[in-house]
């Protein structure tokens, strides 16, 4: 973006009135682009999502952050199938408890799996709650609470595999499970078992479905509510091990810890853990052995019953059309915020590419020594790499960037690398004696470079630079690993909410066509008007 600004700033120089408004035009539309900026810059991804069952309005109560992954969570925190901006789950009702009882307000952030507990590390929140097993490595990265729920690994199958249903008849086959669990620990234990682990759940079951895999190894909560609401999987067989769930807080937060520790001994005590739970049919023998509350209570699971009616409903033609339409608000909001990431990205990249670029080309040995290292490490370490490193590793430094503004930076001075070896391709294809020439002129080296080489170079490098655009548009989806929710993002949470994958594919797959289109056309339209005002002009 900021590459068609400077060029175009050359170009007012030398060209015709036609490039001028040519110019113009394109520093309109990037005005339009970046002006919904401020507003999807400011909220973060941190900020809390609204949610039908959080408390009314708690003005002046301290703040009880908490994280958990919602995109694919079931039934621990996930977006309602009826609601997609309504947040819910066993977990996320605990937590509302807890602040309740604390005097607090609670605030969810949304953080990938991976991500959690370095967050918390970060101190981007203050405790974390998604289904995280006390395991020795866990307690040793975080400080722990009380269990506040136990259950079983489960399996399951298709019907057409009813005869794997213990462990033991596990031995020989496929099996899948969740990373980083007890259960895989456990298969991994049985040299026999082919072990396929995933980050998310749905990707597990849809496999399962497709056949790649025998059987599921998960967690009871995973496997009734993925399993129990379809006719093609079954659970069988007796719970094997045993998992327990806590919360996490960071190293040395005890006084936050205690006070939740006491917060979750009451509910246990008074019964309001197992009303909670019951209410999402996972109450259990084991849960009431573990907190020692016997009493038989009549709650009817009425989330539970609300949350499979809701998914039943989403199936037929009539049901999907009605789905697919209200995807389009979220898609649209995703795809602003992509589009707003992958311009402020490019201004970036386009700035500092040349810059470098010029370095490179004409600057003494000592500045081409830096900038060819610096374009060398950027282009040879991973993307992804740069944006968790900006993100996770410069707070360790004292630089502590919000995911929106970590994403641009990483996004930008990724591409700048790869755009000042454009710039420097096209800085060589225009002739020596151009140079030359406008010396000849009079012209200063600065004054021949902005008015005679670089709008040369600006007409050659523009199709490579329409290409890059699109490509920082598909990469800027890596920028979901810290929190930022654009179209693939809102992918993975549409699509795993709904066991949807195909339908919502094209639908962002649309949305990235419809975002890149548009420059691709004015690119080439600005390429057109500024080749024949440079052939005017006399620049060939």
């Amino acid at each position: 973006m900021t590459f068609r600004l400077s060029a175009g700033a050359a170009a007012r120089q030398c060209a015709s009135g036609h490039v001028q408004r040519a110019v113009l035009a394109l520093y309109l539309v990037v005005l339009c682009l970046l002006a919904p900026a401020g507003a999807v810059a400011a909220p973060d991804a941190a900020a809390p999502a609204p949610s039908a069952s959080a408390p009314g309005p708690e003005a002046g109560l301290p703040e009880l952050s908490w994280a958990s992954d919602g995109e694919a969570n079931v039934p621990y925190v996930f977006h309602d199938p009826a609601d997609l901006n309504h947040l819910e789950g066993f977990e996320y009702d605990m937590v509302q408890e807890i602040a309740r009882r604390l005097h607090r307000k609670a605030r969810f952030v949304q953080n990938d799996w991976d991500g959690l507990i370095p967050g918390l590390q970060r101190g981007m929140y203050q405790m974390v709650v998604d289904g995280i097993e006390m395991t020795p490595d866990h307690l040793q990265a975080a400080l722990f609470s009380r269990p506040y729920y136990v259950t079983g690994d489960r399996i399951v199958v298709r019907r057409d595999r009813m005869d794997l249903n213990s462990f033991a008849a596990l031995r020989g086959h496929v099996v899948g499970t969740i990373k980083e669990t007890l259960a895989e620990r456990l298969l991994q234990r049985e040299a026999s078992i082919t072990v396929r682990s995933y980050e998310e759940e749905t990707y597990a079951f849809s496999d399962l479905r497709n056949g790649r895999l025998d059987a599921l190894l998960l967690d009871g909560p995973i496997a009734l509510y993925y399993a129990g609401i379809t006719d093609d999987l079954e659970i069988v067989g007796p719970p094997v091990g045993q998992t327990r769930y806590g919360i996490a807080f960071k190293q040395g937060s005890t006084a936050l810890h205690d006070e939740v520790d006491r917060a979750l001994g009451a509910m246990m005590q008074d019964g309001t853990l197992q009303i909670l739970l019951a209410r999402w049919n996972l109450w259990t023998p084991e849960m009431a052995e573990m907190t020692g509350d016997h009493v038989q209570r009549d709650v009817k699971p009425d989330e539970w019953l609300r949350y499979r009616n809701a998914m039943r409903a989403q199936t037929g033609w009539l049901g999907q059309l009605k789905r697919y339409i209200g995807f389009l608000p979220d898609i649209g909001e995703a795809a602003i915020l992509t589009l707003v990431v992958s311009a402020l990205s490019m201004v970036i990249a386009v700035s500092l590419g040349l810059a470098l670029a010029l370095g490179r080309h004409y600057g003494p040995g000592w500045l081409r020594w830096i900038t060819g290292l610096y374009i060398e490490i950027v282009r040879g370490t991973p993307l992804l790499i740069q944006i968790l490193f900006i993100f996770y590793g410069l707070p360790g430094m004292g630089i502590k960037l919000s995911p929106f503004f970590a994403g641009v930076l990483a996004l930008g001075l990724n591409y700048a690398a790869y755009e000042a070896e454009n710039y420097r391709a096209g800085l060589s294809s225009v002739p020596r004696g151009q140079m030359e020439a406008a010396i000849a002129l009079n012209m200063t080296h600065r004054q021949a470079l902005r008015l005679v080489i670089i709008p040369q170079a600006f007409r050659t490098v523009l199709p490579v630079m329409t290409n890059d655009f699109i490509a920082l548009l598909k990469d800027s989806s890596l920028v979901s690993v810290i929190t930022l929710t654009e179209l693939t993002k809102t992918y993975i949470r549409l699509s795993s909410t709904y066991y949807d994958y195909i339908g919502t594919g094209l639908l962002i797959g649309g949305a990235y066509l419809l975002l890149g289109l548009p420059f691709v056309r004015f690119a080439r339209h600005v390429e057109r008007r500024l080749g024949r005002s440079l052939m005017r002009s006399g620049h060939h």
